[in-house]
Order: structure tokens, then sequence, then C-alpha cells
């Protein structure tokens, strides 16, 4: 008897576990939200490539944005940018770069103004005289467009060429983990660029904006992008 009654209670636990296999498979297979529920995993049902076409897409349309820059110059000056853009063209920058200085620079109504340190303007033109170097110190002016210093500092408003480049690789695309920026759920994904390797965190709460962007080919560069479509006004230098 004894016998029996363990055989009989071996087969009902058999018989309720293949019940339960069954019904959940018949719940994920006929109900799509079921589905959704079980798979928790950021952008679960979208490639690599399709979170990437998601986020440009997202943070091309953001109606503002900042961003942070580093960088290196051609002759390995580590480079800071700190950059308010939104999508009039409207634009401000604060960029550092070591021993050559700082600048900052202002585009407001299609006009670009800049302010250097002493140490940029003599970077930017070794030619120029002391007296004049003096004078235009702290001073907010009209940019000359042929200082090579103004143009580079200017190309940071341009959020396209960032995400241009990210574009560009995008096929690569491999998802990874789950991640945070700051309070924000993420998405990490990898992929290659050249010899070289890409770093993206896309979010997975809200819009899927691009918040990280990292380049290991070429000239090294990182990128942080923040305060989406939160508005900002650029007043005109006082010149």
């Amino acid at each position: 008897m004894r016998l029996l009654a363990r055989i009989a209670a071996t087969a009902l636990r058999t018989a309720t576990a293949t019940l339960c296999a069954v019904t959940a498979l018949a719940l994920t297979a006929c109900n799509p939200v079921f589905a959704q529920q079980q798979d928790t995993a950021p952008f679960a049902r979208l490639t690599g490539p399709e979170v990437v076409n998601k986020a440009l897409a997202a943070t091309r349309a953001a109606k503002s944005v900042r961003i942070t820059v580093e960088t290196k110059s051609s002759d390995g000056t580590p480079v800071e940018a700190y950059v308010a853009t939104d999508i009039r063209g409207e634009c401000t920058v604060t960029l550092s770069m070591g021993a050559a200085g700082t600048m900052d620079l202002v585009r407001t109504g299609g006009t670009v103004y800049t302010q250097s340190d002493e140490a940029m303007l003599r970077a930017a033109s070794a030619g120029r005289p002391h007296a004049e170097v003096k004078k235009l110190t702290g001073r907010w002016v009209k940019a000359d467009h042929a200082d090579r210093f103004t143009a580079q500092t200017l190309g940071y408003c341009d959020r396209k060429g960032f995400l241009d480049r990210l574009a560009e690789n995008s096929g690569t695309a491999h998802k990874g983990r789950a991640t945070a920026a700051g309070s924000t759920p993420a998405l990490s994904l990898t992929g290659r660029a050249g010899s070289g390797t890409w770093q993206a965190v896309v979010a997975a709460e809200g819009r899927p904006h691009l918040l990280k962007l990292r380049f290991s080919t070429g000239t090294p560069l990182a990128v942080e992008f923040t305060e989406f479509d939160k508005p900002f006004t650029v007043e005109r230098p006082a010149t």
C-alpha cells in the first residue's frame, strides 16, 4: 500500500508540473500582454540597430539638449566642451583646451560671438601684437570664422555631427546589459567603428534618447546628452 501511495503522489506531482508548463506556454502564445510581462529586458523585442535608430530619431527631434564633450585636439591636448543648443540653432559653448586656454561662444539670431582668455588669443594668432591681445582678453567680439578655434568650437553646436557618426556605424550594434544613467533606466549597446569600437547608452524609460556615446577609434571621443527639451534663453552679448 505504501508503495502504491508513493507512486500515486509522484504521478500527481508530474501531472501538475506538466499542466503548469502547458498552461504557461498557452498563455504566452495566446496572450501578447502576458508574453511582454514575462520579458522585462529594455527593448527586448528590438534588435541592436533598431534600438540605435530609435535613439537617433528621438535625439534629433529634441527641441533642446545639453551636450558635454571630452576629446583631444590634433596635437593630443585634452579638450572639454559644455554646450547648450536648440532646434532653432541657438547655442552656447564653453571650450577648454588646457594650456591653449578657454573660449566662450554664443550663436544667436544667426550671428556668432566669442570671448577668449589671453592664452587662447595667443594660441589662435601667434603674430598678434601684445597690446591687442590685452585689449581683446575677456571681451565679446563678433567671431572670426577664419580662426581655427572658433570653427572647432562652433562645430560642437551641431548635434547632427555626433549623431551622424553613430548612424554610420549603427548596423554593427549589439545590445548589452540594462544599466542606468543617473536615475534614468537605460540599455547599453556596443558596436564596431573602423578598427575600433563604440559604446552607447539609451534611455529605456520615456523617450529613447541617446544619453552617452563613446568612440575609441581615431580621436577618442566621449559625449553625454542631458536636459532634453528644457528651454533656455540665449542673450546677445554686449560687444
